[in-house]
């Protein structure tokens, strides 16, 4: 049994640690008091650069085991997007597999379950001793940094409440979702600090954002590693869209877009640069891994991002890649697949199933070559692997970075930048929130994203009710056309329990594996996450969710 601790963490001035006798976690980063940092040379300029550094490149969770799981904040987006049906794992017991199959591991005693507690808390207590340096009233070299912050912790918290709520705020406002801390939380409150309800989380990251969009007026970041003003909006866009709030909701996703344009169709396919820099027209926020971090340099880079999504890594001399050499590549979802029309640009993103109806190695390459430059390796990834078996559905999206020298050394292949947050996702906000108010608009919104990627495109293509009915057409065509621009992005279980849907693993061909082919016609229980034991255990206040429990065995099919 893997136990671990809980750690909970609070502004500048301490970090209360609470233990057991549990194992598997050692956290890396020391803490100091408030005068300490206060008076240190240059500190409050630091403690804002490691808001946005600490997201990629280190072992937050252990650095002694390197989990290949354990690189930061790109983590969770795979953590998220298994427990649907749009990213399918190749086989039981890929590193993702717990989120796959409801495993035992999500249960509070596990460690799994303390990954996002040590992240996010983490993360918060970061932007806390920021906010408490800067004070309530930050002086005018301090606001850039407070609005930073501010933003930053509202994205935290805006991820944490849509893991671990029951329910989502369109649901039910007194919902709980997880324990606020803050600059100003004492460590007497940590022991009796009750979950906030939905309707209290949102109103705390909507005051967030409020500040940022104050304290950021007027500034030009560094980078695209550094939120703006622009992201705040895009933070507003995102918040209003959970809470229901549709004219608000689409009023910053409009103010999110300025200066920013959807990727072009040669850019979002480029074989050498598809989704692995920051540096084009769409991406608002990225983060990044860099050739010194110790996810690149330690593990043979493979507890990274790139080792987990990107494909035609050398099989020789450097191997290198769970995706590309270890039999553990990720999928797109046949049916979802078999929904993209031909004309569709994104369909080029992900291998056809064809290909595993090739008579021989020569026609599987000839096919795998539509999408790679090197095609064998598709071929290598796909069949040559004792317990990989196939090809169809191969992820394509996310490329190495550093062209044919990247492709044959992981150091240089794996430094690439995550996507997180992009102008494609506040085009769609703006869609939907005009369709809840006036659906013509909305149509005509969503048109004409849509026909950015397939020309062909005509409204109510893809309006399937999926296994219930709890969205009208309109917001089905919506989900569809987010599921398949933001594949592997993290949105997946966010917008399965905003729209109430269920997920459909069970069909005929299905790519799920065996024994975990599950239909629900609710979101399932297994996305709400439980909190780490030791934190119920020490905050009296503080109750957890009920363990999940996978399904028996598959579902019957369900009929398309």
């Amino acid at each position: 049994m893997n136990k671990i601790f809980s750690s909970i963490l609070v502004g500048a001035a301490s970090m209360m640690l609470f233990t057991g006798c549990l194992e598997e976690f050692e956290p890396e980063a020391s803490f100091v008091t408030g005068d300490q940092a206060a008076n240190a040379p240059g500190s409050y300029d630091t403690f804002v650069g490691g808001l946005t550094s600490s997201l990629s490149g280190s072992f937050l969770y252990s650095s002694s085991n390197e989990y290949p799981w354990d690189f930061g904040y790109s983590t969770f987006y795979l953590m998220r997007d298994v427990q649907g049906q749009d990213l399918v794992l190749e086989y039981d017991g890929s590193w993702y597999s717990t989120w796959y199959q409801c495993g035992r591991a999500l249960a509070p005693i596990y460690r799994d379950c303390q990954i996002p507690w040590t992240f996010y808390y983490s993360w918060i207590k970061n932007c806390n001793n920021v906010i408490s340096l800067a004070g309530p009233q930050p002086a005018d070299d301090k606001k850039v940094g407070a609005g930073i912050a501010h933003v930053m912790r509202a994205l935290f918290y805006s991820e944490l409440a849509q893991m671990f709520a029951q329910k989502t705020y369109g649901a039910d406002l007194d919902a709980i979702t997880v324990p606020i801390v803050t600059e100003s939380t004492s460590i007497a409150d940590l022991a009796n600090n009750p979950r906030a309800t939905n309707k209290d989380m949102w109103a705390f990251i909507v005051g967030d954002l409020d500040k940022a969009e104050t304290y950021l007026q007027g500034y030009t970041r560094p980078d695209k590693y550094t939120p703006d003003l622009s992201v705040v909006y895009g933070m507003k866009a995102r918040a209003y869209l959970v809470m229901q709030d549709w004219g608000n909701a689409e009023k910053y996703a409009k103010l999110a877009q300025a200066g920013y344009s959807a990727l072009d169709n040669d850019y979002y396919t480029s074989r050498d640069n598809g989704f692995n820099s920051a540096n084009n027209s769409s991406w608002m926020f990225a983060t990044r891994f860099k050739s010194d971090d110790k996810n690149i340099l330690n593990n043979d880079g493979d507890s990274s991002w790139a080792s987990q999504m990107c494909l035609e890594m050398s099989y020789e001399p450097l191997t290198a890649g769970y995706a590309s050499n270890y039999g553990d590549p990720k999928y797109i979802d046949r049916h979802l697949y078999e929904t993209i029309p031909a004309t569709d640009i994104r369909k080029k993103c992900f291998v056809d199933f064809a290909v595993d109806d090739a008579q021989t190695e020569a026609d599987a390459i000839a096919i795998f070559s539509n999408y790679s430059d090197f095609p064998e390796r598709l071929l290598y990834t796909a069949y040559e692997q004792g317990n990989v078996n196939s090809g169809g559905g191969l992820a394509c999206k996310f490329r190495v970075a550093g062209g044919a020298a990247g492709r044959n050394n992981q150091y240089i292949g794996f430094v690439v930048d995550v996507p997180m947050m992009r102008v494609e996702e506040m085009m769609l906000i703006e869609a939907e929130a005009a369709g809840m108010q006036d659906e013509g608009r909305g149509q005509a919104l969503l048109t004409t994203f849509a026909q950015l990627r397939d020309p062909n495109y005509v409204y109510g293509t893809h309006n399937e009710a999926y296994n219930n009915t709890s969205t009208s057409k309109f917001q089905n065509e919506v989900w569809w056309q987010r599921r398949v621009e933001l594949w592997g992005e993290g949105f997946a279980t966010f917008d399965i329990k905003r729209l109430q849907k269920g997920i459909i693993r069970s069909y005929a061909g299905t790519n799920h594996i065996d024994g975990f082919q599950w239909n629900t016609t609710t979101p399932p229980d297994w996305m709400n996450w439980c909190i780490v034991q030791t934190e119920t255990n020490y905050n009296s206040a503080c109750v957890n969710n009920p363990t999940p429990i996978a399904p028996d065995g598959n579902s019957p099919e369900y009929a398309w």
